[in-house]
């Protein structure tokens, strides 16, 4: 089976090498090597009985630092750009055979949501840990009524998660992303907030869950509005509910430079630091930035080796992100079984960061990072699926990476013009259907409202478009409105 499995992981590197992608194109998000000298990225197999755990204060759970985000599952799917985006059918076979190699190794969180692999996730996650001892496992999942938010709807999706993940009760439970808004609605984020779980009772029939020990863990993940956030602590504050963690985004970039990039959101620091005043354990989501972080320009990536030659570009991130002490776990999406072993290196065990090393990541390349001025998408996909079928992360994606390979040229008479605009052009019509490109987007605006980072998407679509559509003619780049 161990050389059936090389067997096949050979033949998509082969394939995609073909293609001028690479496995990084389709799986950059959650790379990370624990490869030596000459060894290729999941060669190396991870150590058993090396994993770091944390211990959760409030029920004293010893928790793998690593945890499994189930967000993108295996697919039995060929197609890569419909493979990319969670289309297809999910590979039980395969999925119970990553959560049996990652109980193995010592990763003891699985976390979902409903919502997650177009509704799929939770039942295909059931399936695969109710074959194992359930006191061997932690189950961390979440209340998604983000559209459907009434108490009915809300309860019943509470306890279809119980059924769906063949288990009483849940370990870890998220108010789910919370802070955004519903402009098509006129709700804005504490409009929406208060709908989800305030007004709809939902709050106090969560409490009621965790004090029957249906809840073990109660705790919220976090985007957009930070007065949404200061909010909730508040209550937390006043007793009307008690958090035992919470979900946020934290990594090198976003430690200091998140609302720098995107106004709408706020900096790691801040929200680090208003949890760990209270004593509440962080769950770290997008350690990676959607694979910004695992896909660095070559002069960024040239600096990062010579600090270390031997250690790979994304495990900067993920030491990153596991090394403050008040982080109880870090959630990785982990699509095929060679991130899943590449990840298991990086904490088996995690070697912390020495401040000097936090310094340099913080102030030295993130600034750097800031100047290509990338769009803000995570490629979290909760865009998805657009009405009128447009693969929007993967556009986005495509433009950040070509831009961050300075394959982004606005001039004709640039000496690299026909050199970038072969690149991105080819890899655009790889990487994203021509029926799902740029150029199809209406403008119906119903994808902003569900972007956790409140990116302006049809305004991003339409710049892309137009972009493209000048690299076609060989022409200079439209000049950018300024706003």
């Amino acid at each position: 089976m161990e050389k059936e499995n090389k067997k096949n992981i050979f033949s998509r590197r082969s394939f995609l090498k073909g293609l001028g992608l690479g496995t990084a194109a389709v799986a950059a998000p959650t790379i990370v090597s624990c490869a030596k000298g000459d060894k290729q990225v999941g060669e190396q197999e991870p150590p058993i009985g090396k994993m770091t755990y944390r211990t959760c204060p409030t029920s004293g759970d010893k928790v793998s630092i690593l945890g499994y985000g189930m967000m993108r599952l295996p697919t039995k799917n060929d197609n890569i750009g419909e493979r990319q985006n969670g289309e297809g059918e999910i590979d039980q076979e395969m999925v119970n055979k990553q959560v049996d190699y990652a109980l193995e190794h010592g990763l003891n969180l699985f976390d979902t949501s409903p919502v997650y692999c177009k509704g799929l996730s939770e039942k295909a996650v059931g399936i695969a840990l109710s074959r194992h001892d359930r006191k061997k496992y932690f189950i961390s999942t979440k209340m998604s009524n983000m559209h459907e938010f009434t108490r009915e709807a809300s309860i019943a999706m509470f306890e279809k998660s119980l059924a769906d993940l063949q288990t009483d009760y849940i370990d870890y439970y998220l108010w789910h992303n919370i802070g955004g808004s519903r402009d098509e609605e006129g709700l804005d984020s504490m409009g929406l907030f208060e709908a989800r779980f305030i007004n709809n009772g939902m709050m106090d029939y969560l409490n009621k869950k965790k004090e029957e020990g249906v809840i073990r863990n109660l705790g919220f993940s976090y985007h957009g509005d930070v007065a949404i956030f200061d909010h909730a602590l508040k209550l937390h504050d006043e007793g009307k509910v008690k958090f035992d963690f919470v979900l946020i985004e934290l990594n090198y970039l976003d430690w200091k430079h998140a609302k720098e990039i995107n106004d709408y959101n706020t900096n790691a620091e801040y929200l680090y630091g208003e949890l760990e005043k209270r004593g509440l354990m962080a769950f770290v989501m997008e350690p990676l930035l959607g694979g910004r972080l695992s896909n660095l320009p070559d002069k960024l990536v040239a600096q990062l080796k010579q600090r270390d030659p031997e250690r790979s570009v994304a495990s900067w991130a993920f030491r990153y992100a596991g090394t403050p002490k008040n982080v109880l776990c870090v959630l990785s999406g982990m699509t095929y079984m060679e991130h899943l072993k590449d990840n298991l290196c990086t904490y088996s065990p995690l070697k912390p960061l020495t401040d000097d090393e936090m310094h340099f990541l913080d102030d030295t390349i993130s600034k750097q990072i800031v100047d290509y001025q990338t769009i803000p998408c995570n490629d979290c996909k909760y865009c998805m699926p657009c009405p009128y079928g447009i693969d929007i992360p993967g556009i986005l994606v495509h433009y950040n990476k070509c831009l961050s390979a300075e394959n982004v040229v606005k001039k004709a008479n640039d000496s690299r013009y026909e050199e970038a605009r072969r690149a991105f052009l080819v890899g655009y019509d790889r990487s994203v259907p021509k029926l799902r490109q740029a150029d199809h987007c209406i403008g119906c605006g119903k994808c902003v409202s569900s972007c956790p980072q409140r990116i302006q998407i049809p305004q991003e679509l339409h710049r892309i478009s137009a972009y493209v559509e000048a690299l076609k003619q060989g022409k200079d780049a439209p000049e950018e409105k300024s706003e």
